[in-house]
């Protein structure tokens, strides 16, 4: 009986490990499988398939070698040519620079002295197939075939690891070539040094996009370096060293009965003595280091699990979480030093500092969907903004490589900052940003002389006048948000008269946002709302007056009034999504890509539109669209983002609208309640906290809200608070096929 007894718990004990097991692993499933990096690296995507961890430093890919438009990663999925392994890449901009470091494994002994006019005249290039290609968070695989070498290529936070097989008995060679550039990129002074048989050094210095570059790197070889070949502007040159122009060099290393290479490479901004501490003091295990990467995926990726039945879903929802984490990039050395635009060294004292912030773009939904999955970061980067604002105080438009590019319009650091301080976020100083930000919004520069003179900035003083000003008022009204929260009064008043700017460009009979003369009354003629002229002579920045009409999420209630309401402003949003796509104008932007009517989904000031119909009692509509959004404008090939990534911004908007989430008006705090696609997704706010959205019968036809419940409560508002999704709970939905046309018409939040 005893025995019998026993068995019996043994068998409890048993199962009930089993079932433990079977949790831990479900808690565990590797959702870098569902992670595409080749989405987005054709079309206008312009992304990079090459490895890199979350917020990394490094960004190691493969090169194309053309310099055009839809090559501004360095790569695009239509070529099948490589000229070598860049450390810096940029994901989805459009413009291109960086592709710094350029590394090329070769077979054979060739002249790098000749100058290249295109890729066309590098020795040193070869064919690839995406047949012999892969690609997965951390890690990339290329066999080239012109030199018959297998490269794999996976990173830490900051250093880089390649793993080169030769085929047997073949030369084993290495170029480095730092005079190569693409695009904007022109390198200005290189320096080469071979400090003894395992590394390589030096430094690249460049002008383009980033006026003043300076990149210092270290490379390590797993194999003594036997002979050299050292060029400086097209000369070889003696010795283990050499500084000029443009400088290169062809390694040879020691067979050592292997055909195996592997390399490690670390930069920094300050210097090589830099680069080496940031070089990883390890051996060179590469499965390891990739091992470790996937594992850091894993980690960022499962901040939002979601379930559904449908696996392309996953795959575009977990590469967009992919696509959201690559930037903005680490930038300070692991000293916390890092050089900024005038040549000053600064340290990071207590944070990471960041680069590559492409703010017009990310402060719509990238720099949101942070403060939910990764909070620390968005810390860092204000403390980082700071930083870059006591160069010249003024906050940053678009940083890249820690040099203000004054890309795009706005100052839109504003609303990442006072988002950050509204939701919460600490960390850093709010009476020192809040300074920032007013001193940046009273300053001169861009156009705000104007704005302060007129309440507007009129078209004949400044070219794209309308996005400009309707930018800077809600700049505007961020600053005032942060006013009032710190008790500020006179400036809350003064900043939220200010915000009512678009109240000056708004043209009741036409129903658009228009450019007006420094008379407050001539509107500029002839008007056409499909007219585009990109950058130069428009009113409208990378677009026209159907796309850029409906930039006041600060107020969208004001906004229907002056349309003549509800009905009126409604209407005229349908209009958006149904007239014909035709752009008129002999240079057209091409960023208005993505069409549906006149909305632009492939570029940034559309984002927020579908959203607009929870602000005037149509929320059915908000769900309508951006489900239409999400099934017409991603999918799982190349060509699966229907315009420029521009550094996450383009998968977040995906992101978040999927789970049912967007946050229309980032500073408010809230998210606006779209139409969510997967039947459960957990936001995972800790690890003992989870705040769960579930969609009960939703199906590609069951898109509407038909009722709802906030933790068992009934819950029947269009948006919803940061707050109450901190908390934890569950956002239950029940959907159909048709709308509920009483549900979500309270808009204020919970």
């Amino acid at each position: 009986m005893k025995n019998i007894i026993l068995l019996f718990f043994i068998l409890i004990f048993t199962v009930a490990c089993n079932k433990d097991n079977r949790n831990k692993n479900l808690k565990q499933e590797s959702l870098t499988q569902y992670v595409d990096p080749f989405i987005g690296t054709g079309g206008h995507g312009h992304t990079y398939p090459g490895a890199t961890v979350p917020f990394g430093m490094l960004q190691v890919s493969p090169v194309n070698g053309i310099s055009s438009w839809d090559w501004c990663s360095g790569y695009h999925y239509s070529d099948s040519i490589a000229v070598g392994f860049s450390h810096l890449s940029l994901s989805g901009t459009g413009i291109g620079d960086l592709a710094d470091i350029l590394v090329m494994p070769i077979n054979k002994k060739v002249d790098i002295t000749i100058t290249s006019k295109s890729r066309d005249s590098l020795a040193y290039k070869s064919a690839y197939s995406h047949e012999n290609e892969t690609a997965s968070p951390g890690y990339y695989q290329v066999f080239l075939e012109d030199h018959n070498v297998n490269v794999e290529l996976t990173t830490s936070l900051r250093t880089a690891y390649h793993k080169y097989k030769f085929k047997d008995k073949d030369t084993q060679s290495v170029i480095i070539d730092l005079g190569f550039g693409i695009n904007w990129d022109k390198a200005t002074q290189t320096h080469l040094q071979i400090e003894d048989e395992f590394t390589v050094s030096g430094f690249r210095f460049s002008t383009g996009w980033a006026k003043n570059q300076k990149v210092f790197f270290v490379a390590k070889f797993s194999k003594p370096i036997t002979n050299h070949t050292l060029v400086s502007d097209n000369e070889i040159v003696e010795g283990n060293n050499t500084t000029g122009t443009k400088t290169a060099t062809q390694l040879f290393f020691e067979d050592l009965n292997s055909n195996q290479l592997l390399a490690k490479v670390a930069l920094s901004s300050v210097s090589v003595e830099n680069a080496k501490e940031n070089l990883d003091d390890n051996e060179f295990n590469f499965e390891v280091i990739k091992a470790e990467a996937k594992k850091t995926w894993n980690d960022a990726l499962n901040k939002i699990n979601v379930q559904t039945p449908v696996d392309s879903l996953k795959t575009i929802f977990y590469t967009a979480m992919y696509h959201a984490q690559v930037a903005p990039v680490t930038f300070s050395d692991k000293n916390g030093q890092f050089r900024k635009e005038n040549d000053s060294i600064v340290t990071a004292n207590g944070y990471t500092a960041y680069s590559t912030l492409s703010l017009w773009d990310t402060f719509r939904a990238e720099h949101p969907l942070l403060t939910l999955i990764a909070p620390d970061k968005v810390s860092d980067i204000t403390n980082t903004m700071l930083d870059y604002y006591d160069t010249k105080k003024i906050l940053p438009v678009w940083t890249l490589y820690a040099n203000e590019t004054n890309t795009m319009t706005g100052y839109h650091s504003i609303p990442v900052i006072v988002e950050a301080y509204l939701k919460g976020i600490k960390g850093f100083d709010a009476e020192e940003v809040y300074e920032a930000m007013k001193t940046t919004m009273m300053q001169d520069e861009r156009g705000l002389n104007h704005y302060k003179k007129y309440g507007y900035i009129p078209y004949n003083l400044l070219d794209e006048s309308v996005t400009i000003t309707l930018e800077y008022a809600y700049d505007d009204w961020c600053v005032a948000q942060m006013a009032k929260a710190l008790g500020k009064e006179e400036d809350y008043k003064f900043f939220l008269q200010r915000s009512k700017a678009y109240e000056f460009l708004f043209d009741s009979k036409t129903g658009f946002m228009r450019g007006k003369a420094e008379d407050g009354k001539s509107w500029h003629e002839p008007f056409d709302p499909k007219y585009s002229n990109h950058r130069e002579h428009t009113d409208y920045t990378e677009g026209n007056a159907w796309q850029h009409s409906w930039f006041v999420p600060h107020n969208v209630e004001n906004l229907a009034s002056l349309h003549g309401g509800n009905d009126v402003f409604t209407s005229r949003l349908e209009q958006l999504f149904t007239e014909s796509s035709e752009i008129t104008g002999t240079n057209t932007s091409a960023d208005i890509s993505g069409l549906i009517g006149q909305y632009a989904h492939g570029n940034e000031p559309s984002h927020h539109i579908a959203y607009m119909f929870n602000h005037a009692g149509k929320p059915w509509r908000t769900q309508y669209w951006s489900r239409h959004i999400m099934d017409t404008q991603y999918n799982t090939t190349p060509n699966g983002l229907s315009g420029n990534e521009d550094c996450g911004q383009m998968s977040a908007w995906y992101a978040l609208s999927s789970i049912g989430l967007y946050p229309m008006n980032p500073a408010s705090a809230e998210y606006e309640i779209g139409t969510p696609i997967f039947e459960k997704a957990s936001i995972n706010i800790s690890e003992n906290r989870s705040f769960s959205i579930v969609a009960e019968n939703v199906s590609d036809k069951n898109i509407y809200i038909q009722s709802a419940t906030l933790n068992g409560e009934v819950f029947s508002k269009s948006t919803i608070s940061h707050k109450t999704i901190l908390n934890g709970g569950t956002l239950h939905f029940i959907m159909g096929d048709t709308p509920n046309k009483n549900w979500g018409t309270n808009i204020k939040n919970q």
